[in-house]
């Protein structure tokens, strides 16, 4: 048993719970969160730059908060995310100036930085607290199924809460941010019952304690990171899958409505696709146990790279809708199949004090490089073509495959794991048929 008492399987039970009430507000949001500040008198212009606000915060402060959380423990910090969530959902319903919006989306990045790891960092903790020789990769799929699964039915319900209109004096497109606001506050209160943490300090001088240790723990992980060409080099897969989501997520609707040669068609396409894709990134977390077992870890993690960049090279050629919504619905099933392997071979570098620290500098790498992508291949799309910059974004992906070479190989040496608490340098996930972790837990 864990230090809370808890088995293997109710450790994952809670996690998943928790996962889909994390997401499922997200999913509310997706489908009125622009039109609300149209409606409510921004520019496009406006709206980008209230949009940067929120990845400004979280490139300034997801480090400090993974290193807040190993230091004080996932479920206060959890605790205090999620509660600036709701503060920013709520803040949502009433904004109506670019500044208001601005500090909603300041407050969004608050929560996202502090969200940021400790709800995975506990579950993998908590799961080898129960049993040393547990696997979690299954749970870490499981989880990659729940969120496509809630941010897919959470964008179907937003717009059907749209499509019934009106309540009273409230607009439209407010009511799924106040049913949003509504399942935020659920959340935060199945937190507070569902996550238990054995932690023995507490009180003001703790509280002062771990905040004096977040920076040591973050540069800590640095430590691991320039020790470690395993760590480095799934960072390193962070940065390329940052620079290319930038082709899956923002050119996508420049190319169908290139496509289909009308915007208004191609947005009305995108709403149902964009829920169809990620059920699709649900399907494709599903194979994560089929994955493990063949052709591995580190192997299917490269493989699924090179397959993400064929969908992308075929979302830039085909010439109809219809393929080009195949090629997107392919890529969400391997963005999410690719997901959970990428994240257990993180898991498997580091163990004890540092996990959530490592986790944020994985998360914190694709900022940049998606910046850098934004620029770039929409510099490119708007001097040559929208295909030119998705292949280009395509072969970015691609690239990454030869870098899990190094965790491939870490698990091939079948390194003991080390004693509990030690960081773990080097290593990585035993391969397939050696392991001594249980995959049917």
């Amino acid at each position: 048993m864990s230090p809370a008492g808890l088995g293997v399987g109710q450790v994952r039970h809670r996690f998943l719970a928790l996962y889909a009430l994390r997401w499922l507000p997200t999913g509310l949001l997706i489908p009125v969160t622009v039109l609300l500040m149209q409606e409510r008198g921004l520019t496009l212009t406006q709206i980008g730059l209230v949009f940067s606000a929120q990845g400004l915060v979280v490139l300034v402060l997801e480090l400090p908060t993974g290193g807040l959380a190993d230091a004080l423990g996932s479920r206060p910090v959890l605790v205090a995310a999620w509660a600036v969530g709701l503060a920013a959902l709520l803040l949502l319903v009433v904004a109506d100036t670019p500044l208001l919006f601005a500090l909603v989306f300041c407050l969004q990045g608050l929560f996202r930085a502090l969200d940021s790891g400790p709800l995975e960092s506990w579950y993998v903790e908590a799961t080898l607290a129960a049993d040393p020789r547990a696997g979690y990769e299954r749970g870490l799929g499981l989880a990659g199924t729940t969120v496509g699964v809630a941010i897919g039915g959470g964008a179907l319900l937003g717009g059907a809460l749209v499509a019934l209109g009106p309540v009273g004096p409230v607009s439209a497109l407010t009511v799924p941010v106040l049913a949003a606001a509504l399942l935020q506050t659920v959340a935060l209160a199945a937190l507070l019952g569902l996550l238990v943490e054995a932690r023995p300090s507490r009180g003001a001088g703790a509280l002062r304690a771990s905040l004096g240790q977040a920076p040591r723990m973050v540069g800590r992980a640095f430590g691991l990171l320039r020790r470690s060409r395993v760590l480095a080099a799934l960072v390193a897969v962070e940065l390329c899958w940052g620079f290319g989501i930038v082709t899956y997520e923002s050119l996508l609707p420049v190319r169908l409505a290139e496509v289909v040669g009308d915007p208004d068609r191609a947005a009305a396409l995108l709403g149902p696709a964009s829920s169809a894709a990620w059920l699709a990134s649900a399907a494709g977390a599903a194979l994560t146990p089929l994955l493990l077992r063949w052709p591995g870890a580190a192997a299917g993690a490269a493989l699924l790279r090179i397959a993400q960049g064929v969908t992308v090279v075929g979302m830039g050629l085909l010439a109809g809708p219809v393929g080009l919504l195949v090629a997107y619905l392919a890529c969400y099933t391997v963005h999410g199949a690719a997901n959970p392997l990428h994240a257990g071979l993180l898991h498997r570098q580091v163990d004890g004090p540092y996990r959530t620290s490592v986790l944020s500098l994985n998360s914190m790498a694709a900022q940049p490089a998606a910046a850098l992508g934004g620029i770039t291949l929409t510099a490119l799309a708007d001097a040559t073509s929208v295909s030119t910059a998705l292949i280009v974004g395509a072969v970015v992906l691609a690239v990454a495959a030869p870098l899990y070479v190094p965790a491939w190989r870490a698990g091939r040496r079948a390194v003991p794991p080390p004693a509990a608490g030690q960081a773990r340098v080097g290593a990585s996930s035993p391969p397939s048929g050696a392991s001594p972790i249980h995959r049917g837990d």
